[in-house]
């Protein structure tokens, strides 16, 4: 879960993080009331990167211009996002733009800071940032990192200040479940100083039934959905609309990766993306299908299942009962697999229903059956 700046900044702000004063404003109205010094920093308040170069953070030398600048960036869209809101900062006198993060990696057995002496909107198409790969973040050592940063900062302040906000940053994303936090730019000030100009903050999704504050930043995520995105995070169903027309429901992101370039090599195109490995109940595949039928686009449905622990006749039982009791008349195509596979034609001896020997075979059927289908 990827929170905005302001939140970002907030969480940053409550551990001792020195960030900008700054107004939020929900709408034009609000940015028009704030009171700031001028000049000042609007920018944008969307979930995805890249803001900067597309015109989301303005600098307002003026009232008039903020508020144009506000009204301007509420009416745009960025990646697809209309802002939810903007923050209106005082625009730093930076002397140096830096780069530090914290983030977690498989290959380090849990967090690596990251620092880079020079930050910025740039800063991914330059040099790699310097590593320092920590694991549990009890293990961090200020030693360690001193030696990483003496290369390229010879200023021993400064090399001081970047070895605590580091500490800070692990003991914030250790104690907030947080997968990344980043400060970029972290802007050096003329006296010296780090602030925190900007903060992009990733919690895990997974621990929001121990975090109220992760469990809200969900369920507002899933509020500004639309319904049908909204009705599949509900359900714990990864759902990703596609341009194609054979509707897939599958069984973990593997799978369905898989089934997806099956259903492309057999000249066809995947309605979507959708992995019920979460929720692997009745209740989610019936609303598997029914997120399916209802959209337009999806002419055939192909059903993929892999079962391990989950056996696959209990499945093909499920997968009887909503057949019989669906409505729709788009055709389906099975390649069940797994745990008691062997048993499925006895649970649908008598419906019809026909589970395909190979993934192969099925992504061919039904890539036929969506071509086939009248237009």
């Amino acid at each position: 879960m990827l929170l905005a700046e302001f939140q970002g900044k907030a969480l940053l702000r409550s551990a001792g993080v020195a960030v900008p004063h700054g107004i939020l404003a929900r709408n034009p109205a609000q940015a028009a009331k704030g009171r700031i010094a001028l000049p000042a920093a609007v920018k944008a308040q969307v979930g995805g990167g890249g803001r900067g170069k597309a015109g989301g953070v303005v600098r307002a030398e003026t009232r008039e211009q903020l508020v144009a600048a506000a009204e301007r960036i509420f009416a745009t869209e960025f990646s697809g996002e209309r802002p939810r809101a903007i923050l209106i900062e005082p625009w730093l006198a930076i002397e140096r733009e830096l780069y530090l993060a914290v983030t977690v990696d498989g290959r380090a057995g849990g967090y690596v800071v990251l620092y880079s002496p020079a930050g910025g909107i740039d800063v991914e198409t330059g040099t790699p940032p310097l590593r320092y790969e920590v694991g549990p973040a009890s293990n961090f050592r200020g030693d360690r990192l001193r030696e990483v940063l003496r290369p390229v900062e010879a200023d021993v302040a400064l090399r001081e200040r970047l070895i605590g906000l580091a500490r800070t940053l692990l003991r914030i994303a250790a104690s907030h479940d947080c997968t990344t936090l980043e400060i970029n730019p972290l802007a050096q000030l003329a006296d010296g100083s780090l602030v925190a100009a900007d903060a992009k903050v990733v919690c895990d999704d997974s621990a929001a039934f121990r975090s109220t504050d992760i469990a809200a930043a969900v369920e507002a995520e899933r509020r500004r959905q639309p319904p049908p995105i909204a009705r599949a995070l509900a359900n714990k169903l990864m759902l990703v609309w596609l341009d194609g027309d054979v509707g897939l429901i599958s069984s973990g992101a593997g799978m369905t990766m898989v089934t997806m370039d099956l259903i492309a090599a057999a000249g066809g195109e995947p309605a979507c993306f959708l992995d019920c490995s979460a929720n692997p109940t009745p209740d989610g595949y019936r609303v598997a299908f029914n997120l399916l039928d209802r959209n337009p686009k999806v002419t055939v449905i192909l059903v993929t299942m892999f079962g391990n622990g989950v056996h696959i006749d209990r499945v093909a039982r499920v997968m009887k009962e909503i057949m019989q009791k669906r409505r729709s008349k788009k055709p389906v195509v099975f390649r069940l697999n797994g745990t008691n596979a062997a048993k499925v034609p006895e649970v649908w001896a008598g419906t019809g229903l026909y589970n395909h020997a190979t993934l192969e075979t099925a992504a061919e059927q039904a890539v036929a059956l969506a071509q086939a289908a009248p237009p």
